[in-house]
C-alpha cells in the first residue's frame, strides 16, 4: 500500500502470528524496512510487486532491531548485493542474550552477515540523509530511522499507536525505552511508521499520540 509518493506500507499480520509492519523506501533510496519473519517473504515481496517493486529493486535492508518478528526474513537477502543494516550495540545484544530469545520461540538463531553496521547518527541511501536514532528500551540496540525532511520516522517497536514495544524480553528496559519515547517527541514529526498496529499520521496525530502515551502507558512502564 503506498503511504506516500514512495513510501510503501505492507502491514503486519496478526497478534497470533505476529509479523511486523514492514515499509519500502522507493526513488534512489530503495531500502526495504524490517522484512519481517522469513516465511512472510513470498508474501512481502508479492505484495510488493503488486506495487510494481521486483526483488531485484532492493539495494537495502534496514532492521530497526533484531527481533525475530522483524529481523529474521533478513536471511532472504543473503549471499546477494542488497546491503543488510543492524546498528552495532544490536549486533552485539543479538550475538549474546538476544540470540537466546530465538529458542525461546523455537527457532535457530539466523546467520546473517550484516554487513552494514550501523555506529553513526547519519545513514546516506541513495543521496538521501537519514538519521539513525539509537532508541534502547525495547532491546538494547533499537533505532529509529529519522528522514528529517520528509519529518517521518520509522520507529520499530519504541512507540506504536497508543502503545509502546514490551520490555520483558531479554535486554528490555523500561526507564529506557520512557527515555527514547520523550526524545522522539522533540523530533519534528508529521507520521510515525511503527512495526506494529497503525500508522499515526499527521502532526496533531503523533503529538496527541505521545501525550496518551506518557500519560497513559507510561505509569505500568
Amino acid at each position: 500500500m503506498r503511504f506516500s509518493e514512495d513510501v510503501y506500507v505492507y502491514e503486519w499480520t496478526d497478534y497470533f502470528d505476529n509479523n511486523c509492519n514492514s515499509f519500502y523506501i522507493g526513488g534512489e533510496v530503495r531500502a526495504l524496512v524490517d522484512p519481517g519473519l522469513s516465511r512472510y517473504i513470498p508474501q512481502l515481496l508479492e505484495q510488493m510487486r503488486q506495487d510494481g517493486i521486483e526483488p531485484d529493486d532492493i539495494r537495502y535492508v534496514i532492521n530497526t532491531h533484531s527481533h525475530p518478528d522483524h529481523f529474521e526474513g533478513s536471511s532472504f537477502f543473503a549471499g546477494s548485493d542488497v546491503k543488510i543494516a543492524l546498528h552495532a550495540k544490536e549486533m552485539e545484544f543479538l550475538n549474546g542474550p538476544g540470540g537466546q530469545l530465538y529458542s525461546l520461540f523455537g527457532m535457530p538463531r539466523p546467520r546473517i552477515d550484516v554487513n552494514l553496521v550501523l555506529d553513526g547518527e547519519e545513514l546516506v541511501l541513495g543521496g538521501e540523509t537519514f538519521r539513525v536514532l539509537l532508541l534502547p528500551g525495547h532491546s538494547p540496540g533499537s533505532i529509529g530511522l529519522y528522514c528529517p525532511e520528509r519529518k517521518v520516522i520509522f520507529c520499530g517497536d519504541v512507540i506504536f499507536e497508543q502503545n509502546v514495544g514490551r520490555t520483558d524480553f531479554p535486554g528490555g528496559d523500561g526507564a529506557l525505552l520512557k527515555k527514547s519515547i520523550r526524545s522522539l517527541a522533540t523530533l519534528e514529526l508529521e507520521a510515525l511508521l511503527p512495526g506494529h498496529m497503525g500508522i499515526v499520521d499527521g502532526a496533531e496525530a503523533v503529538k496527541r499520540n505521545f501525550e496518551i502515551v506518557i500519560r497513559n502507558v507510561f505509569p505500568y512502564i
